[in-house]
């Protein structure tokens, strides 16, 4: 009988690919419409409420699972190396 290993865990993919997808972004020019998406805060009126979640709150709460909330997001996506040791940080944990 053959061994299948057990899908990925669907969860622990998407936040690897955000975090991947934000290393593609942050080596974009300042200017591009995408990368102030990402980073800046639009000056628009807000509704009412609790505030919406943006792309870099999902990032910032992704490194915080993986126990590396405390460095800077953009200058980790920028450094390839670092980019793929921590995509692989996010693949290996475990999901709570």
């Amino acid at each position: 009988m053959r061994y299948i290993p057990p899908p990925p865990n669907v969860v622990l993919v998407i936040k690897s690919k955000r975090m991947r997808w934000a290393g593609h972004v942050t080596c974009m020019e300042e200017t591009k419409g995408v990368y102030r998406v990402l980073v800046e805060k639009p000056d628009e009126k807000r509704p009412l409420g609790r505030p919406r979640r943006g792309w870099e709150d999902n990032i910032k709460t992704d490194l915080q699972d993986v126990g590396c909330g405390d460095m800077d997001w953009i200058e980790v996506a920028q450094n390839r190396v670092s980019l793929q040791a921590l995509l692989n940080a996010v693949m290996n944990s475990s999901v709570p």
